[in-house]
């Protein structure tokens, strides 16, 4: 009996992480994340009720904070 070919596909990695994943990624509370997405002072988006994240644009964000962050100093 001949064998049928199944292609095998590559798992979906995903290119978005949770509030939780953020909290962890930054190394604060989960608590801080939600505060500072009710402020809109991290770059997010929703999908339904569930809030997310781009890593890339959660790297940049903390590039900017830390130019910010250098600048108040002077």
């Amino acid at each position: 009996m001949m064998e049928m070919y199944k292609p095998t596909l590559e798992p979906i990695r995903r290119s978005t992480l949770t509030t939780n994943e953020v909290a962890e990624y930054l190394g604060v509370s989960i608590d801080t994340i939600f505060k500072l997405v009710r402020e809109k002072r991290i770059v997010h988006f929703r999908i339904g009720r569930r809030i997310l994240f781009k890593k890339e644009a959660i790297d940049k964000w903390v590039d900017e904070q830390m130019k910010v962050s250098v600048e108040d100093e002077y």
